[in-house]
């Protein structure tokens, strides 16, 4: 048997079909940013991204076809009002595919690891070397500009240091003087900080287009969310003598008019609500402090809610699209002693 005729395994088809589904979601949203951008070189990287996302799903279609797979529905231009008025500032986009691109860096990594395929695993390895691109893209722009947002910058050590006891761990009693925070700890703690204060200005500017109460009301609950997270790391940060990220741009403007389609809204809100996720089990990991755990497993918890809200609010109206499963043996069976 050549390698082409091996079936797609479940983990290669849950890669292509989630792949599907974000791009044809990003294609939709960078379109209303590259009708909207004025910056120059901002609006040269949004036709960059969106590129890389539309070379992507006709890769994705053709692998679909080949393998005689229904196309998911995803997304599409009825998804999009790309003639609405301007709501987000140039700075804004530019951040938002730098902010895409990191996120899109850790996905396809993880879709080439899954994949066993030759055809698979290059489709991914080439997607991420562009993305890769994306993000470097992005950065220098941003330095250029003066928007880069650095971590906090901290002495460089003069020895190498052992743990010598176990109240390195400890954290949790807010009366005990509690250890500065490793490098390790400040990455995280800076990366997650960043990436509510992303999510928070989306959840925003969703609130402010969506026609519907019920999609506004989990909007604002997000920012909500988000703006509380952004405050506790900025606080955790700042106790330590250390500087909380500073973003000066406001970002959106106040247009209310309906940009992109409910289902896009609620998609790509689960979309990042899930990246939280992985980051804030990622922060818990890498930490050491006590305090710094609980508090990454209690926002993950709250966390974990809002994406069960927000997927419980896609399937009341009719927008969530069931990945591909496995047939339910025992509902088989039943069907088959009724006929």
């Amino acid at each position: 048997m050549t390698e082409e005729k091996i079936n797609l395994s479940s983990s290669e088809l849950a890669s292509l079909w989630t792949s599907y589904m974000q791009n044809t979601m990003s294609v939709q949203f960078l379109s209303y940013l590259r009708e909207t951008v004025e910056d120059k070189l901002i609006s040269q990287l949004v036709q960059t991204a969106c590129q890389i996302s539309e070379d992507h799903i006709a890769k994705l279609k053709s692998i679909f076809q080949q393998e005689k797979i229904p196309i998911p529905k995803g997304f599409t231009a009825e998804d999009v009002n790309i003639h609405a008025p301007k709501v987000y500032t140039d700075i804004f986009m530019l951040t938002y595919i730098h902010h895409m691109a990191k996120a899109g860096m850790l996905s396809y990594s993880g879709f080439l690891a899954l994949s066993a395929r030759k055809d698979i695993r290059k489709l991914f390895n080439k997607t991420l070397f562009a993305t890769a691109d994306l993000f470097e893209q992005s950065s220098e722009i941003q330095i250029n500009k003066g928007v880069f947002v650095r971590s906090p910058v901290i002495p460089y050590p003069k020895e190498i240091d052992m743990v010598d006891d176990k109240s390195y761990f400890k954290g949790l009693n807010p009366f005990a003087d509690k250890r500065a925070l490793n490098a390790v700890e400040i990455s995280h703690l800076h990366l997650n900080f960043f990436n509510n204060v992303v999510g928070l200005k989306l959840a925003t500017s969703f609130a402010q287009m969506s026609p519907r109460k019920e999609v506004q009301k989990i909007c604002i609950q997000g920012k909500d969310i988000s703006e509380k997270h952004v405050e506790l790391f900025a606080v955790t940060l700042i106790n330590n003598g250390l500087q909380a990220p500073i973003d000066g741009d406001v970002s959106i403007t106040n247009s209310t008019a309906e940009v992109f389609s409910d289902k896009l809204i609620l998609f790509q809100l689960g979309m990042l609500t899930a990246a939280g996720s992985g980051n804030y089990a990622t922060g818990a990991a890498a930490s050491q402090r006590h305090d710094l755990i609980i508090n990454y497993e209690r926002l993950a918890m709250e966390v974990g809610q809002y994406a069960k809200d927000i997927g419980n609010l896609m399937v009341e109206l009719g927008y969530l699209e069931q990945p591909p499963g496995t047939l339910d043996k025992e509902t088989l069976a039943k069907n088959k002693e009724k006929h």
